[in-house]
């Protein structure tokens, strides 16, 4: 730098693309320990299952998705080291846990999922899960036991589409972390509501249209469209 030129003030955006940075190699840390497939890859391979076979020959296909509680405040009581600590540990259990026919994948920054397939009935995977929280042991750096929550939904009985069937095992997931945590919680059957004066009358016929084209109900495409805003607002 000059003598004569001054330096440029550090702004609200330098902090936000410092802590963006921080961020991604934070989440590289716990991929390249663990080196679980991702939430592309945990999507494309459901699809996949769901296009095959598997009803036809009588699989068992479900998912679950396991969110590590109260995880903000490791990183903040402890340190970000302690974070990716928790998390590498927490993949390595469920890893060392599955079953036969069983994949697991890390789909955000304190989560994961669990894709089955196979022989296993739908109670017996949630037996299975409620005995994957039960004995989840893992510790902060003072000794206090973290927990895990989990929710789960099975496809061709709960839902026949990727996204539905995720949605379905977030809205377990969302009941189980508001009933207190630390809890398996199963999709289950929606109340669902007539549409209303909420929608236009040419948003309405785009949505028939784009339900006739693609051979899916006008609800559950609204379902899918409002996860996506929630997700969008994180709510």
């Amino acid at each position: 730098m000059k003598k004569n030129e001054e330096r440029r003030p550090f702004t609200v955006e330098d902090h936000r693309e410092l802590a963006k940075r921080h961020a991604e190699r934070k989440v590289s840390a716990v991929n390249d320990a663990l080196q679980f497939p991702n939430g592309d890859a945990f999507e494309e391979d459901l699809n996949a299952i769901l296009n095959s076979d598997a009803e036809a020959n009588g699989e068992t296909v479900a998912i679950a998705l396991i969110d590590c509680d109260k995880f903000d405040h490791i990183n903040k009581d402890f340190s970000g080291d302690e974070g990716d600590r928790v998390l590498i540990e927490a993949g390595k259990y469920i890893r060392d846990s599955l079953p036969e026919g069983a994949k697991v994948y890390r789909i955000g920054g304190d989560e994961f999922a669990i894709l089955f397939r196979g022989t296993m009935e739908r109670e017996e995977i949630f037996l299975f899960l409620n005995e994957l929280k039960n004995n989840y042991s893992v510790k902060t750096p003072d000794g206090v036991r973290q927990t895990v929550t989990i929710g789960m939904a099975t496809a061709f009985e709960d839902a026949n589409r990727c996204a539905e069937l995720i949605r379905k095992a977030d809205g377990a997931l969302y009941r189980a972390k508001v009933s207190g945590g630390d809890r398996v919680a199963m999709a289950k059957e929606e109340k669902m509501v007539p549409k209303t004066s909420h929608f236009t009358q040419d948003q309405l016929q785009r949505l028939a249209k784009l339900s006739k084209r693609e051979g899916v109900g006008e609800a559950i495409l609204l379902r899918e469209g409002l996860d996506l805003l929630l997700k969008k607002y994180d709510i």
